[in-house]
Formats: structure tokens, sequence, C-alpha cells
């Protein structure tokens, strides 16, 4: 996909948005310049009279709108906790709802991680003589979680010792792989009850070493990251205690009482369907906190604990409802009434329509670009889709640009790599972000002019021109299966002897349930396949069950599965594309071994150095698109709207719904008259 029609694309929607709203987002800027809420105001009157007051508004003379309704076309999961259950979007913003301070944030106007001020007080780096690198990091003493109890430097050592280790697992998850902190495999593996990466020197400092085996670390801030969690609701019992060689967790009466941290102690406190943490957690130290969970529709109240992000947005808006809506009556119950905001909104139809009511006045909207992708994973462990020969020609039987246009409209893009249009990578490979490359101060310096278009040049360089379409061919398809040996059965299907068994190519796809997607599949997919001998049937079930199959160790039950997800801000490929055994904690279970290198030389650029590291992305997405570990589908452009009551929902600066809601500014929960 060509750099102009990126921009297009991008530019199309955004201006649309821009010029519709422009003295009203011109107006909001004045405002967000000029006018600071005085937090001893907001202790004296409360929040949304203290904004009133702040903005010139008689509080007495406005109405208050003390609640709103998100809508979203995903199905909410239940996996509140961590992501190592899922990670459905829907599931992402209610986490950041529910969980705040984390100790690093992405500062997006420098493009890089760093710490919170709002948690990090004090830092300190140093290297270490066996090359080791440790962050000595001092909390704010003001960190609370919504019961009012202190957060201390022990809860993020817990939450370290949780999301790692063997127990967890034990009770369906997938551990956090942190190879990266020093101890992390004797923790992980069973070596040792402790983790020697991780230091509580005192209630107020928490020290993190990286293994110098993993420096460098192109985005080495971010290895920093963590969230407290309650180990009181969590493990009720279990204490983390240092001795001096690392954090580990006991007995609360010490070591040599009974073990009582343990997988049926975390199936309790976690997976019970009524009172689990996983999917009702009581204790949190976001914004808000969870009242009730349906299995359909969250209900929040604002968390009085909460005390502001870094930059000192706190929530304005007392209660929040997020539920499922759905594409054909979305646009509807915004214009009802029965919703607030819709969020993440991807079908076409539904674009169009909320586009509609923009238009008419009755609602406002933001875009930005998605920051992941949908595709088709294949289960790599099956003999169906193991050759890269299948995996190809199942690529060329799907007329991604019909599917694509018929799901998304104008406002997604096919793509041919492992990325997302949002991506910085992205951006800079297509021309849409500028390269950081300033030009000399003195411009008739004649050798700082030719450094300088050197390096211009070495970024024009970069390209994913030469990435394989994949465009529908059936006839290269068939190519493809010829030459690896697939023959013609008399049921008009493709088969081969491997390993001395008969296997045909009679394939299941997983989808979840309800997604449009599927329809697109059955007109533009499966009879291209049937051409060339391929059969394909489409099983749709919940999202969540998807998920735990795609997850799910040894052989999986389905040759390929539809899914979609954002990407980390923290991008590392390499976690999804290891090899050996380390494959087999990898949905994807590639094993190519290229692969997994060009991913490693991405992660082990030097930190600032962007070109190399863009160099390496660029090889990394050759590969990917040459080896096909799934086929990559679409990327595009997120649409929220929302009523008009709403202001200063800056969705499109953070990427995420929770973000946008949380902002001092971004929600007001009034309507002047």
């Amino acid at each position: 996909m060509g750099k102009k029609w990126l921009a297009l694309l991008l530019a199309a929607v955004m201006v649309f948005s821009l010029g519709l709203h422009a003295f009203a987002e011109e107006t909001v800027e004045e405002e967000k310049e000029e006018i600071v809420v005085p937090p001893e105001l907001i202790a004296q009157v409360g929040y949304s009279a203290a904004y009133a007051i702040a903005h010139g508004v008689d509080p007495n003379e406005i109405i208050y709108y003390d609640h709103a309704t998100v809508g979203n076309p995903t199905h909410l999961d239940g996996n509140f906790f961590t992501n190592l259950w899922g990670n459905a979007t829907s599931d992402i913003d209610v986490r950041n709802l529910l969980h705040g301070y984390n100790l690093i944030r992405w500062d997006g106007d420098n493009g890089l991680f760093t710490v919170d001020p709002s948690v990090v007080t004090g830092i300190l780096v140093q290297d270490n003589a066996d090359g080791d690198r440790t962050y000595t990091l001092t909390l704010s003493d003001d960190l609370r979680y919504s019961d009012g109890s202190v957060i201390t430097a022990w809860d993020y050592a817990f939450s370290f010792l949780l999301t790692m280790s063997r127990e967890v697992q034990e009770a369906g998850a997938i551990p956090m792989q942190r190879d990266f902190l020093v101890g992390s495999e004797n923790y992980t593996y069973g070596a040792q009850d402790l983790l020697a990466g991780v230091r509580v020197p005192a209630d107020d400092t928490i020290a993190i070493t990286l293994s110098g085996e993993y420096l460098p670390f192109f985005y080495e801030m971010g290895l920093l990251s963590c969230n407290p969690y309650p180990i009181s609701v969590i493990a009720p019992g279990v204490t983390v205690y240092d001795d001096g060689d690392g954090v580990y967790l006991e007995n609360s009466a010490g070591r040599g009482g009974v073990p009582v941290y343990s997988a049926a102690l975390l199936n309790q406190t976690l997976n019970d369907p009524v009172t689990g943490y996983r999917a009702h957690p009581s204790v949190v130290s976001g914004p808000y906190t969870l009242v009730s969970f349906d299995g359909t529709t969250a209900e929040f109240a604002r968390n009085p604990y909460f005390h502001g992000t870094a930059y000192g947005e706190m929530p304005l808006i007392e209660t929040l409802t997020y539920t499922l809506v759905n594409n054909d009556t979305m646009i509807d119950m915004l214009r009802n009434g029965e919703v607030d905001l819709l969020n993440k909104v991807t079908n076409a139809q539904s674009i169009n329509e909320g586009i509609s009511l923009v238009a008419e006045g009755a609602t406002r909207m933001s875009n930005y670009p998605r920051v992941g992708m949908s595709y088709v994973v294949y289960a790599w462990e099956k003999p169906t889709v193991s050759s890269r020969n299948v995996r190809q020609a199942i690529a060329y039987c799907m007329d991604r640009d019909a599917v694509v246009a018929d799901y998304t409209g104008n406002f997604g893009i096919r793509v041919d790599g492992y990325y997302g249009i949002g991506q910085w990578m992205y951006g800079l490979v297509n021309g849409t972000i500028a390269p950081p490359v300033d030009p000399p101060e003195n411009e008739f310096d004649a050798e700082a002019m030719e450094e300088y278009e050197k390096e211009l040049e070495a970024w024009e360089e970069l390209s994913l021109d030469n990435l394989t379409d994949y465009e529908l061919d059936t006839e290269k398809a068939a190519q493809l299966l010829d030459a690896d040996g697939w023959t013609l059965n008399a049921d008009g299907l493709r088969e081969k002897w491997i390993n001395g068994e008969r296997t045909v190519l009679d394939l299941t796809m997983l989808y979840p349930e309800g997604n449009r997607i599927a329809e697109a599949f059955e007109e533009y997919l499966i009879p291209n396949l049937e051409k060339v001998g391929i059969r394909l049937t489409m099983k749709g079930e919940s999202l969540a069950e998807v998920a735990e199959t795609a997850f799910r160790a040894g052989t999986r039950d389905a040759d390929m599965l539809y899914m979609a997800s954002n990407f980390d801000l923290l991008y590392d490929p390499a976690v999804y594309f290891a090899v050996g055994e380390e494959s087999e904690r990898s949905f994807t279970r590639v094993n190519d071994r290229e692969l997994y290198e060009l991913a490693l030389a991405m992660r082990e650029t030097e930190p600032g150095e962007v070109l190399d590291y863009m160099r390496h992305w660029v090889e990394f997405q050759r590969r990917f698109n040459e080896v096909l570990p799934m086929v990559p589908v679409y990327s595009n452009v997120y649409f929220d709207f929302y009523t008009n009551l709403m202001h200063d929902y800056d969705v499109a600066q953070s990427n995420t719904c929770a973000d946008g809601l949380i902002g001092a500014e971004t929600w007001t929960s009034l309507l002047t008259t």
C-alpha cells in the first residue's frame, strides 16, 4: 500500500472531522491553555461545581450529567485484571479505567517511555559491574487503593511475583514473560522461589534490575511497566518478603509456615465466577471502581482516592456504564439517547450512518488510526497448514481488497505485514510522519548539508513496496499446492501423505460469532479455496473461546483462527515469534529462526537509534510477509461518536477510550444554559 494512498485515507477522515468542528475544537484548545481547575476548589465544592466556577459559570444555573453510557461493538470478556487470560480491546479499556499508577507512561509527544511523575518521585540508574542495570525508584507517598489503603513498593513487588508465577499459570493464565529481569527464569520455572531482579529496600522504594544479556533494548524504560495489585484481596494470608537476595511470597507468618500461595488459592480469588478478581476486581487503583458486571454490561463509579494522572487529569463523570452494542442499531441508540458514546466503530455502514448524524448537528465524533490489525492466524502445529506453500496458497485465495472494502468501506486498508496504520513505525516508512532529522542551523555549511541530505536519503530508502501483495490469484495458489505435492482426491480435495498419514486440506476456521467478517469470507475466500481443492468450514464461537483456543497448549482443534488485536506500545514481536520450546508459549508457534532473529534485532537496537530500528523493522516485515505465519487482513481508522453534551473527549490523542474519559477537562458533566 503506497505512501500516497495512506496519506489520502488518513487525511480524508481527519479533515472531515476537523472541518466539521473547527470552531469548537479551536475554542477547546484555548480553554485548555488558559483555564485551570484548582484542586482546593474541587475539594471544597466537588468536581462538577469546581469545573463550572473555573469556567465562569454559576453552578446553580447548569444541568449536571453525572452518568454516561459507553457502547462498544466488541463483547466484554471479563478479563479486567490483566491480559494474562486474553486481551480484547474492550477489556483493555476497562482495565485502564480500573488499574492506575503504572510506574511508567508512554510520552507520545517525544515517542518514548518515561517514569510517571505522579507515581515516581525519584529515580536512580546504576550500571553494575556484571553488566546488569538497576533502576531504583522512589514512590509518591499519596498512592491509595479504592478502599483507602496505602500503596507501597511491596504492592508493585507482588505484581511482579504474581504475574510471573507458576501458580498463576496453573490457574489458567499465560504468565508474563519478563525474561529481561535478573532471576526471572529461575523464578518462573521453579528453580528458585525468589525473584532476584526485584528488591524492596524500603516501603517507598523499589529496585528493578535488568539483565545485561537483555541490553540494549530499544524500549528500555518500558520494561519497568508495572501496576500495583492488592495482595490482601488476591492472596490473603500471603506476604512479600525481601531478605536481601530478592523478593518472594510466603505465609504471612514467615518462612516455615504452611504454604498458602498456590494455584488453588488463585483459582478461588481470581477465577470465582461471582467474586473472582479477574472479572470482579473489588479493590483497584485507577480512576474508577467496578460496581457490577453481568457478563455483558459493566457499571463503574468514580474512585474517590484516585489522585490524578501525570497530567493532573481527574475523572468528572460520577458513574459510567460500559456495554455491548450491535452494529445494526448502535447509531439509533446514540440518536435516541440510549448511549452517550460509541467507541471503536469499524463497520462501514455504522460509520457512514454516524457521519450523517454528525452532519445533522446531532452528535460529534473523533477518528484515529488503529494501532493494530486483523488477521487469520495459522495453527502451525497442524500438518495441514505447516507448509509455507499451503499458507501462501490460502492467502492467494482471499480477495483481501474486497474483504476490506466490504467490512470497513473507505475506512480501512489492506495490510501485508505485522503492523497497524496507527503505529509510528508505519507512519515513518510511509511518509505520513516526518523522519526525526533536523536540518543544520547554517544552511550554507556544505559539509553539514551533505550529511543532512545523506540521512534524508537513508530514510527515503525505507519502504514496504517489496512486500508480496498476495492479491487474488487462484492459478498461483494451485501452482504452489502442486509444487508442494498436494494432489486432488476423488472428492476434489487436496491431499498429501505426511509422516505416513493421509492429510486432507479439509480445514476449519474459528471466528468470533456475530462478526460480519464471516460473511465477507463466505463470499471472497471460501469459493476461491474450493477452486483449488481446499474446503474451509467457518465455525463461530465466543471471543473468549476463540482466544482460549489460540493460546491453548498442544494441538488446537482448528487450522485457522480469525482474530484482531491492538499492539502494545512496547512493540516486541520476539515474544510472539520465539523459536524452540519458547515458541510453545506463543499463539503463533511459528518456529522460524530468521523471523525471530529479525525481531530480536529490533529489540536489541540502542534506545534513540531510530533509523537502525526502522531498518530492522522493515526487514522483519519482509520475512513475515514471506513466511506468512498469519494472513494479515486490514488495519483501519477507528471512529468514536458521542453526544453534543460531551466535550474535550481526547481519544484521538490517547487512542484509548479509558484515557479519553479521565481527563480533567476531557468530559464535562454539565450543559450551560
